[in-house]
């Protein structure tokens, strides 16, 4: 085995302390303002830590009350967690068949990357049409049109990494599958699908995660707390004269506990998805 030498141990160290360091410091600096009165946050020089801490943030936006700003916050959280939901099952659904055609056909790998190049289209060309379709549909404010406009940002996403997955996996497995008289649903639920795990595990976490994160349709698409998302809310919250950075910053917090949570339930399927292909035997 070959030996490291002890300078070596201790520049990977510092690098991924480093690496945390950028990483968590903005998380924890958010986290710093959410629980700080107005008047910490506006000390000169700053309070690095809260003198006395503030948690009045969170049980407004926590709170019930109608009509209340944490009614509107709540509802936009169960929004978000719809319609981030909806339009991640829906492209794993699509992008199963569609990765597995692709990965085990290769005269039409072609469709694969002709959709992909969609995404060098700006999301503002495609807004009128989106739009319109909406409108013609009467799908505009709903949490369901907006999983759907999602569904065409997801569909191509997932589909591209699935089949990374599918690829990975040997035909060779499959094809004795159907010689010992498996039908091909039966090698796909039986076979394909336990392999490819790990890897839909991951497709899916990050399709939600860029659902959960868009706005810039949700903001077009959605005008009152029907289908109004997470993202939109919390810009509400800027949209005033004066801007409470700590109320802010207790949005963020809270829009990033699901996200997280969900990553942290699925975390060793994550390292074996992103990790898939990197070997081989």
């Amino acid at each position: 085995m070959e030996r490291q030498s002890p300078a070596f141990t201790v520049f990977v160290y510092a690098a991924a302390l480093l690496l945390a360091a950028v990483i968590l410091a903005p998380i924890l600096w958010l986290f710093v303002m959410s629980i700080s009165s107005a008047a910490d946050l506006s000390t000169k020089p700053l309070n690095w830590w809260p003198e006395e801490i503030d948690l009045s943030r969170y049980r407004l936006l926590l709170s019930t009350i109608e009509n209340s700003a944490g009614a509107a916050f709540t509802a936009s959280l169960f929004n978000s967690l719809k319609v981030a939901g909806m339009a991640t099952l829906a492209a794993i659904a699509v992008a199963i068949p569609a990765a597995w055609a692709v990965s085990r056909t290769s005269n039409v790998s072609w469709s694969l990357y002709a959709v992909i190049a969609t995404y060098m289209l700006p999301p503002v060309a495609l807004a009128v049409p989106l739009y319109m379709g909406l409108a013609y549909l009467g799908l505009l404010n709903s949490v369901f049109g907006l999983a759907l406009v999602y569904l065409t940002i997801l569909a191509p996403f997932t589909t591209w990494l699935l089949k990374s997955g599918f690829d990975s996996i040997p035909k060779e497995i499959e094809s004795a599958a159907m010689i010992d008289g498996a039908r091909l649903d039966q090698t796909l639920r039986l076979i394909t699908l336990p392999l490819a795990a790990p890897v839909m595990a991951t497709s899916a976490l990050f399709a939600f995660l860029l659902a959960w994160d868009e706005f810039f349709y949700a903001l077009l698409f959605t005008s009152d707390l029907r289908a109004k998302t997470l993202t939109v809310a919390i810009s509400d919250l800027a949209g005033g004269r004066v801007s409470d950075y700590g109320l802010i910053a207790t949005a963020g917090v809270l829009a990033a506990l699901p996200p997280v949570l969900i990553g942290l339930v699925m975390q060793r399927a994550l390292i074996s998805g992103l990790t898939s292909g990197g070997v081989k035997g």
